[in-house]
């Protein structure tokens, strides 16, 4: 994270904690073993142990000069000096006489207390070692912070450090205006004092808002590389516990640990795990989850001043965060991280591509082009995808044709080949995906065909891809109204061609997709004369995260008037559609007959098969193929129907 020369950047490296607790044991363990070998070392284990009936009949012999009689063991000296020692045998009450007869000196002898001590060290040496082994495991477990019953209020904060892998800001594209926000924090750590005598604070807390994958943890990760001051990172649900107390007791210890290093930034990973408003708990409202928010709350903005800690969170719902989170004092900014646009994505694009060999053909501004809507991990898995399809067919570059098929992988889906399909479902397939490109081509608001395919992809028979011709931010009626003509394209062809009772169940999709948007026209965005401007649905998170729509200002009249008028606009789609697809029926033939017979068609083939009829493609050995219109008797009669997804929406969802 910092620089290396920086004293502030790591802490001081010292001996290994864990090395030197095991260093510690081991030397009792040792000490222990060292004063067991040196009481066992009395001077009643010294001569050589013989039997006791030996003994008797060394004394009978006249052999033995004397002895020490103790209660546990004999031992004595042979009038050869050598040493011996037996134990005696209980009850033995003719020892004494025989011992008088043959004129052997003897005396009795205590039990010596070493023996005693010997026997109760040698016992409790066990349990001596589990208790020293469970006090060093309830040490590591209350320094690591987490897990353990003395650990559950240490913070789980760790201190990055990175010194291999260093994102910085020249990592981070596509979201300049982010950046420039992120970057004046970055400046207020280097030189405070620039921006302090024109009497300007450091900011409290920025909070990175935007949607899924589009760099809101890179920021930070580039502020840890550039700000050069000790950078804490945790998650948001680190913070909550089963036990009341443990989130608020890891807020303090986190920030007890922040202002032994201030200054320094502090990183909130999916602050909305904790930061939910309050008053919308289960039962009790005073839960962990509220306390440990409380805690939080008064941490960055209470009573005792935190100067020089900054806090930085992300998230992609701050719908649901607490109001007094987002004031300023708490967090001073709302960084918005948006969807990058096309000169983002093009930058973005060129971020990852250094990392892949390219070849001569690969031009990132038509790959940004040809992908609205991605965020930065879109991107960055569409360039990993092209270089894994580029090893897969055993190539030294990647090309053109990788990012290109890479990208039809990633919108619509891997390619089902194997999948068996029978010629009706087939001729079904390519009719009612024909259906949607015919009224995509005539409709005037409708986007451009990326790409027509009846090959299986995902959980789809059959697809027509549609992509804007620039970056769009908002929608307008007359495009909306093409997209329901377009969606019921694909079931208007089916009848048209098979009959009404020979449609299939392909249509679900569209028929969901169409649906949904005329609700929306009418409940949310006043797209309704006989409603008005007026909302009448509005969306509610429900219990146990469960989310869903609630009408308001909807009595019976109006909720009969709202449905009423969400089918009067799919029918009306229904019924262009019709038009369209019956005064072109010979575009539908002639479409759908070159589907069956390429499978796949770009959106210039579809333009020159309409406009010529016929489709050159230089790669194909015969050349141009002229494709007759079907008609009449000729025209395929329907098989059975088709389970599944089949024909896709209209953006090819």
């Amino acid at each position: 994270m910092n620089d290396e020369n920086d004293p502030r950047g790591t802490p001081p490296e010292g001996p290994n904690p864990l090395l030197k607790t095991l260093l510690i044991w081991g030397g009792i363990f040792m000490a222990l073993m060292l004063a067991v070998s040196i009481m066992g070392g009395d001077t009643r284990s010294a001569g050589t142990p013989i039997p006791y009936s030996d003994f008797r009949s060394k004394v009978a012999e006249g052999s033995v000069k004397e002895v020490q009689i103790a209660p546990d063991k004999i031992t004595g000296v042979m009038k050869n000096d050598a040493a011996f020692s037996t134990i005696p045998v209980a009850g033995d009450t003719s020892l004494t006489t025989l011992l008088e007869d043959n004129g052997v000196e003897f005396s009795g002898a205590e039990q010596e207390e070493g023996n005693v001590f010997l026997y109760i060290l040698i016992q409790t040496l066990p349990f001596l070692l589990i208790l020293g082994i469970a006090f060093f495991a309830l040490r590591q477990v209350q320094k690591g912070g987490g897990g353990g019953a003395m650990g559950f209020g240490k913070s789980k904060a760790k201190l990055l450090t990175e010194r291999q892998g260093r994102v910085t800001f020249d990592d981070v594209a596509g979201i300049d205006e982010a950046r420039e926000e992120l970057e004046e924090i970055v400046e207020f750590l280097r030189d405070p004092s620039r921006f302090s005598k024109l009497g300007g604070q450091i900011p409290k807390g920025a909070l990175l808002v935007g949607s899924p994958g589009t760099g809101k943890t890179l920021l930070a990760r580039a502020i840890a590389g550039e700000a050069g001051v000790p950078f804490f990172t945790i998650s948001g649900s680190d913070f909550v516990e089963m036990f009341v107390g443990v989130g608020a007791s890891r807020v303090r210890d986190m920030f007890e640990q922040a202002k032994k290093n201030a200054p320094c930034i502090v990183f909130i990973d999916e602050i909305d795990a904790v930061g939910r408003h309050r008053g919308h708990g289960l039962g009790n409202s005073n839960d962990e989850r509220e306390q440990t928010l409380n805690q939080l709350l008064v941490e960055m903005d209470g009573f005792e001043a935190n100067e020089g800690i900054i806090i930085i969170a992300a998230t992609n719902r701050p719908d649901v965060l607490d109001p007094a989170l987002l004031r300023p004092g708490r967090f001073d900014r709302q960084v918005v991280v948006p969807i990058p646009d096309i000169d983002g994505r093009e930058k973005i694009l060129a971020v990852h591509m250094k990392k892949v060999p390219l070849a001569p053909d690969v031009n990132p501004r038509t790959i940004a082009r040809g992908t609205p809507g991605f965020s930065g991990a879109d991107l960055a898995n569409l360039v990993n995808e092209a270089a894994l399809l580029a090893a897969r067919r055993n190539k030294r570059l990647v090309a053109m044709q990788e990012f290109e098929d890479a990208k039809d992988k990633v919108m619509m889906g891997a390619e089902r080949r194997s999948m068996v399909m029978t010629d009706d479902e087939k001729k079904m397939t390519a009719y009612h995906e024909a259906g949607h490109a015919i009224v995509s081509v005539h409709e005037d608001a409708s986007d451009p065909i990326h790409k027509a395919t009846i090959i299986p992809r995902g959980r789809a028979l059959g697809m027509v891809m549609r992509l804007p011709e620039r970056d769009n931010y908002s929608y307008h009626r007359d495009k909306m109204h093409a997209n329901l003509s377009v969606s019921m394209g694909g079931r208007v062809a089916e009848e048209i061609i098979f009959g009404h009772d020979k449609v299939s169940s392909g249509a679900s999709s569209d028929i969901q997709y169409a649906t949904d948007l005329a609700r929306n026209m009418v409940t949310k965005w006043g797209m309704s004369d006989k409603l008005g401007p007026l909302q009448y649905e509005q969306s509610q998170e429900g219990y146990l995260g469960m989310g869903g729509t609630q009408r308001t200002m909807a009595g019976a009249d109006t909720n009969k008037l709202i449905d009423a008028e969400i089918k009067g606009l799919v029918e009306g789609a229904h019924k262009r559609a019709t038009d369209l697809l019956t005064k072109h029926e010979d575009q539908l033939h002639l479409l759908a007959q070159a589907l069956l017979e390429y499978e796949t068609l770009s959106g210039e083939d579809i333009t020159t098969l309409l406009d010529t009829g016929k489709i050159d493609r230089p790669d194909q050995p015969s050349g141009p193929v002229s494709i007759k219109p079907v008609s009449g008797s000729a025209v395929p009669k329907a098989g059975k129907k088709f389970g599944g997804e089949g024909g896709a929406a209209p953006q090819g969802a």
